[in-house]
């Protein structure tokens, strides 16, 4: 006996030695500690937070959180149509699956109203949403964390009480119109502050012929945002020999590594895991368009695509670092004050 078990005394095979054997199969509770949980992998949960782009993985709806209610958050897609889903599923973000945890501010838009197209938030923050008086600007959106001031679609602390200041006489150059539209709805708020104006080039080609009519001096810097900015490209080329030339103590170009200014939106703010390839026989924009099923014969399609990809874009986070640090770094260069 050991304690109050009886205890088998048998004979190993191997040997003549006596081996003890607790006769105690089920003396233990098999049913004790998380039993339920073993072998199954935990997932993660992440407080609910407005404008946080989550996926339905049985659906497949993916969307911008919008508002919570009656125990189901609503999910607004890339066309401004709103779903409902129950706040204790599972979802996808950025891939991973998660579950929601309570949110630590209210997830509703203003008034109450939740996802009407063309409504706009704060991509991942949390904080109530303002209007910003300045016209094309992002919203201003106010969170706790920072003691209720303004921070602008940029993320910096707006100036609530200052005007637009009149434009110095440095510029900022962007090469067409959708880059202008992206850091104008995204900056444009700070830009204004500060005084600088974004301009067009109508392509990178025209660079070294607006900077000769131009003129840059200390007094007169200019900032250069190019698409497509990798080794070995035709873009590359145009900076090198633009910083090497006769404006370059004077000039920054700085750019980013994607065939076009629309790869610079995060792919899951218009429902996408990662932006298609697009052999390069085919023009970008118009493959694009092609592989997400939209119209692209005429270049009123193309128009209407990238509102539709720019509609999507509430404030900085909503875009990759690799455009953000270049856009900052120009905004700095044009506004560096005299040593």
């Amino acid at each position: 006996m050991v304690g109050d078990r009886p205890v088998d005394v048998v004979r190993s095979p191997l040997d003549s030695t006596l081996v003890r054997v607790d006769d105690d199969r089920y003396g233990g509770d098999v049913l004790s500690g998380d039993w339920r949980s073993r072998g199954v992998k935990k997932v993660r949960q992440v407080p609910l937070e407005r404008d946080m782009v989550l996926e339905d993985p049985d659906s497949g709806w993916a969307g911008a959180v919008v508002g919570l209610e009656a125990g189901n958050i609503a999910l607004e897609d890339w066309k401004g149509r709103t779903r409902s889903f129950p706040f204790t599923g599972q979802f996808l973000l950025e891939g991973e699956l998660v579950t929601l945890g309570r949110p630590q501010a209210p997830v509703g838009r203003p008034g109450g109203s939740s996802g009407s197209a063309g409504s706009s938030g704060s991509a991942g923050s949390s904080g109530s949403v303002h209007a910003d008086w300045r016209p094309g600007a992002g919203p201003a959106v106010r969170h706790a964390s920072d003691g209720g001031r303004l921070r602008t679609a940029s993320g910096s602390f707006a100036v609530e009480s200052q005007r637009a200041r009149v434009a110095l006489p440095s510029r900022i150059m962007v090469e067409g119109k959708h880059d202008a539209e992206l850091v104008e709805k995204v900056w444009g708020t700070d830009l204004r502050v500060e005084g600088v104006v974004v301009e067009e080039l109508s392509g990178v080609d025209n660079l070294a012929s607006v900077l000769d009519e131009f003129q840059p001096s200390r007094d007169r810097r200019v900032g250069v945002l190019v698409d497509h900015l990798v080794p070995g490209s035709k873009e590359s080329r145009f900076a090198d020999a633009v910083m090497l030339g006769k404006w370059g103590a004077h000039v920054l170009v700085v750019g980013h590594p994607f065939v076009d200014v629309w790869q610079s939106v995060k792919p899951a703010r218009v429902g996408l895991q990662a932006w298609p390839t697009i052999p390069r026989s085919i023009e970008w924009k118009k493959g694009i368009c092609q592989a997400l099923g939209w119209p692209h014969a005429e270049q009123a399609d193309i128009a209407r695509a990238w509102q539709r990809i720019l509609g999507q874009v509430r404030t900085f986070a909503d875009l990759e670092p690799q455009l953000l640090g270049r856009v900052e770094e120009l905004i700095d260069f044009v506004t560096e004050p005299k040593a």
